[in-house]
């Protein structure tokens, strides 16, 4: 039975670890041909060399989605080495520091705000201009629970998660009538290398967290890439600007 992202062209960025990563593979499970995008190179080529064990077609490309330049060859790397662009995951990002917001420096803002929103917007800026040749396409930004919420000590992540969900539902009204769909996930803390290093300093957080949520675990990355996957497909053709948790039921108390 053919996969539901079957000979489907896919772009993942932060695909060196964590969600991207397992993305990569619940696509390459799902049939896509995959342009897998990181700014560390050794895990980005540690993803090729798993999507390639699975049986599937990738290529690597290191880029900073923070620099337009290079997230545009990604896209264009995309396009001469596969002919097209079906579908795109922005899901690289960092915390940044965790401080109270008159704390934060003014490099420390800039710095997530350019990899965590801007560069969303410079991927989407490169994947719709490709899209718009080809008549269709499907967008998956990475936003957060703190997207659709409020948090402490994360100011600059929580803004700018907050605007990766406006960016999706405003960019879903500009291109559904071109037969672009753009949405985005919303996860709650998910076991990620980046959350699990902060539980290594701080035991007791994992627990906190754990009893926050209503299904009283955190979630796995597979579990996200399985919503991207989704929202990528056509078993989600009328589904457009949203912003979706996968939170184990946590925006629901």
């Amino acid at each position: 039975m053919a996969g539901i992202l079957e000979n489907r062209v896919g772009l993942i960025t932060g695909a060196g670890s964590g969600i991207g990563r397992a993305t990569a593979k619940v696509f390459a499970r799902e049939g896509a041909r995959l342009v897998l995008v990181d700014v560390a190179e050794e895990g980005g080529q540690e993803t090729l060399q798993i999507v390639q064990q699975l049986g599937g077609a990738a290529i690597f490309r290191k880029a900073d989605v923070s620099r337009g330049a290079e997230i545009n060859a990604a896209v264009e790397d995309a396009v001469w080495t596969y002919g097209r662009l079906d579908c795109a995951f922005n899901n690289a990002g960092i915390g940044g520091a965790g401080r109270l917001t008159h704390e934060y420096s003014e490099e420390e803002w800039n710095r997530v705000i350019a990899i965590n929103l801007t560069g969303v917007w410079l991927c989407m800026k490169a994947e719709l201009t490709q899209m718009l040749k080809q008549g269709s396409g499907a967008i998956v930004n990475t936003s957060s629970i703190m997207g659709l919420v409020g948090a402490i000590r994360v100011p600059a992540y929580t803004a700018a998660k907050h605007g990766v969900a406006g960016l999706t539902k405003a960019a879903a009204l500009e291109y559904g009538r071109y037969g672009i769909r753009i949405n985005a996930v919303c996860p709650a803390p998910i076991y990620t290398p980046l959350l699990m290093s902060g539980f290594d300093k701080r035991p007791d957080i994992e627990q906190r967290y754990i009893r926050s949520e209503p299904m009283k675990r955190l979630g796995q990355p597979e579990e996200v890439g399985e919503a991207v996957a989704w929202l990528c497909s056509d078993r989600a053709s009328y589904v457009t600007g949203l912003p979706m948790p996968v939170d184990g039921g946590y925006m629901a108390q």
